[in-house]
């Protein structure tokens, strides 16, 4: 029997029907949900916000950070893919404890802002679309995502979080209905323009920091995990090394599919943002429900129905990942049974977990903090935090004690540094512009 024929990731095996929606559904998987999770409505603030302020003359940022969030998703993938754990459980195989509880906590905590931001632009969304009390829609979307973790059975409820990626189409919708100047759009897109203003740089930073967000890592190279577990025959690469070449050729489709997918919503946003916003002089948007109301008077009910709607869909994807990337890195980190395949009660301190940050962030989002700022610092945030983040999984994908044969080594991991070092000059072109 030929090494192809048995592997749990050549198409012989995997595909038993020959139709291509079935043949979708089982390629795409960890990167195409990772990829639409990343413009949740936080995401989805923040290229309202760039497109607002800054009209076309932005749009560059998306395709600068295309290759490299592409790149460094691989790169999270293939840990998980390659080791049989995620990346807190291997930090606290190999580094110091102190790395792992730094990085761990400041996950935790961007996390939890992320949901109660993203909780808060859900029932903005709903409360303008249905009417009634925002207040009662967080606590309905809440209560509906974490229950959804905690009692469907994983191979569907990984089913239902590809099935909601579909909701990103929405913003493809509102392209549509409004009038775009293509011409400035490719001039935007293709000529990156600079300032020197704070408020340019910490916008690159809260944009660098949506496209490339450290719970993305987190919860990418964990469902990498959890699909081994969830096929019986595929093993990790470093117990099965002739699974190689498929896996990480399933890893590249998987994750440069769902990362295009992924900035491509975000530039429709940014487009649609700049034509009817920016244009009309409204340049101070700070929320996704925001945004989707100041388009009704500028581009009609119908885009503002479609955008709202949109921001509803990307929460329910969102959401989930954020307190189960969360769950994971805590679980790994104290050594508990961690995995959505788990049944609950084999799991209790994952779910829990799931369950505390879920309720974190609605408290969070129901407190008289402004969630407003909130939500767009949480991106400053997490385009700082994942600096140190990516530093260390460049060392460690370069550890030959961590990753057998499997390193990463020539243009990708050239591709990851260059990432890592583009974080960290947005990050120091932030405070350096603090300063002027």
């Amino acid at each position: 029997m030929s090494a192809s024929s048995c592997d749990p990731e050549s198409s012989k095996h995997r595909i038993s029907d020959t139709s291509i929606v079935s043949r979708l559904v089982r390629v795409f998987g960890p990167g195409l949900v990772t990829g639409a999770s990343d413009d949740d409505p936080s995401g989805i603030a923040t290229y309202s916000q760039a497109g607002a302020q800054f009209g076309f003359g932005i749009t560059w940022t998306l395709f600068f950070t295309y290759p490299l969030m592409a790149a460094i998703q691989e790169i999270s993938a293939r840990v998980g893919r390659t080791t049989g754990r995620g990346i807190a459980a291997n930090l606290r195989r190999y580094y110091p404890v102190w790395v792992l509880q730094g990085v761990v906590a400041l996950l935790l905590i961007a996390n939890m802002i992320n949901i109660g931001s993203d909780l808060g632009a859900m029932g903005d969304a709903a409360a303008q679309l249905l009417g009634g009390p925002k207040s009662l829609f967080v606590v309905l979307f809440a209560v509906v995502c974490a229950s959804l973790q905690v009692f469907v059975q994983y191979s569907r409820y990984v089913a239902v979080l590809k099935w909601t990626t579909l909701s990103l189409f929405a913003y493809f919708g509102t392209v549509l209905v409004v009038e775009v100047p293509w011409g400035e759009v490719a001039r935007g897109l293709f000529i990156p323009r600079f300032t020197t203003q704070l408020d340019f740089w910490t916008m690159v930073v809260a944009i660098f920091g949506t496209t490339i967000s450290p719970y993305l890592f987190f919860w990418q190279a964990s469902e990498e995990v959890e699909e081994i577990a969830d096929v019986a025959v595929r093993k990790p690469l470093l117990r099965s090394p002739r699974q190689g070449s498929d896996a990480i050729r399933r890893i590249k489709a998987d994750t440069y599919v769902g990362m295009a997918f992924s900035n491509l919503v975000g530039l429709a946003i940014m487009v649609t943002t700049a034509a009817t916003l920016h244009a009309a002089g409204n340049t101070r948007i700070e929320t996704s429900a925001q945004a989707a109301e100041a388009l009704k008077p500028v581009a009609g009910e119908l885009a503002f129905v479609i955008f709202s709607l949109g921001i509803i869909g990307t929460g329910f994807l969102a959401v989930p990942v954020l307190a189960g990337s969360a769950a994971y890195a805590i679980g790994e980190a104290f050594r508990w049974p961690v995995g959505l395949a788990r049944q609950p009660l084999q799991a209790k301190n994952f779910y829990l977990t799931i369950t505390i940050a879920t309720l974190s962030g609605t408290i969070i989002c129901l407190s008289p903090l402004d969630p407003i700022r909130a939500l767009f610092w949480s991106a400053v945030t997490n385009g700082v935090v994942a600096v140190p983040v990516m530093v260390m999984m460049m060392l460690m994908t370069s550890n030959k004690n961590v990753m057998g044969k499997f390193v990463v080594t020539g243009m990708l991991r050239l591709v990851g540094w260059i990432a890592t070092l583009a974080m960290g000059f947005a990050a120091a072109g932030m405070g350096i512009a603090t300063m002027l």
